[in-house]
């Protein structure tokens, strides 16, 4: 495997920031129509379930285990982009270190609900706050006790605006909270469109400000993604802002190291392969 498939799978400015993170804490990603945060959700998934080297089938997280819950996004997506990164999710849900709780098919799609519990795979059939916990809290319990588990919540302000008067930022907020006391930390992914959280001019653009300032303050890493602010550009995908949350802005728990504020840019091939650069590179 040679030192460029490597760094595109895992890129070398980005690693310290893709570690198990600490016990208990938050980190935040949000991303801009143009700028997802796919790419960026795959690699935490690699460095917890595969760990920093990417010819190793040993993650050095240890037992890591990873539920990974998608509001946007179905399992075929996640599998064949997680495919090029070379890691086998269905291997890893054979091993209980991986599962997957689809929020997208059941909700939006009804005849997908049968499907439910199939190869380590929950989908989700209501949007109801108590219906929701229960459901994540079951499948975070079906990884079992041993190993630590991290949660990946993908696109959760979209229970926001498909949950009509169910659900708000606070209650929505609450129920995630309840979720991380059962988990060892917890990845996030928030829509930060301009649209959505400076104009507030109906109810879901003031509850979804409300709820991704919440999510803010609660964080203890922030990855901020972003177009360029010049515009497109051939080999630059975006920008990613990393900044330290309102907690304990400590990535590394044995150095107590805090987190080293940077704003890198980023481009996303045609393969999925993925270069993180400073700007002047």
């Amino acid at each position: 495997m040679s030192s460029a498939s490597v760094s595109s799978r895992i890129p070398p400015l980005l690693d310290p920031y893709l570690a198990l993170p600490p016990e208990a804490s938050l980190v935040l990603l949000t991303s801009v129509l143009g700028a997802s945060s796919n790419w960026l959700v795959l690699r935490f998934l690699h460095r917890a379930l595969l760990g920093p080297d990417a010819s190793s089938n040993a993650s050095a997280d240890g037992d890591t285990k990873v539920l990974l819950v998608s509001f946007m996004r179905d399992l075929a997506f996640w599998k064949e982009n997680a495919r090029r990164l070379g890691l086998d999710l269905d291997k890893l849900a054979a091993k209980k270190r991986f599962a997957f709780v689809d929020g997208l098919s059941g909700l939006f799609l009804p005849k997908q609900r049968a499907l439910s519990g199939r190869g380590g795979e929950k989908i989700l059939n209501s949007s109801d706050l108590t219906a929701l916990y229960g459901e994540l809290q079951q499948a975070i319990q079906s990884l079992g006790d041993a190993g630590r588990v991290l949660l990946v919540v993908d696109q959760l302000d979209l229970v926001l605006a498909t949950g009509g008067d169910r659900v708000d930022a606070v209650g929505l907020g609450e129920m995630l909270l309840g979720l991380r006391e059962h988990v060892h930390a917890t990845v996030l992914t928030l829509s930060a469109d301009s649209p959505l959280v400076s104009v507030q001019q109906t109810p879901l653009e003031t509850d979804h400000a409300a709820f991704l300032l919440g999510m803010a303050h609660q964080a203890d890493l922030i990855m901020s993604l972003r177009l360029l602010d010049s515009g497109t550009a051939r080999d630059v995908s975006g920008v990613v802002r990393i900044t330290a949350g309102n907690q304990t802005g400590e990535m590394d728990q044995g150095t107590q190291q805090r987190v080293e504020e940077k704003e890198l840019l980023y481009f996303v091939g045609g393969d999925g392969g993925v270069k993180v650069f400073e700007r002047g590179q």
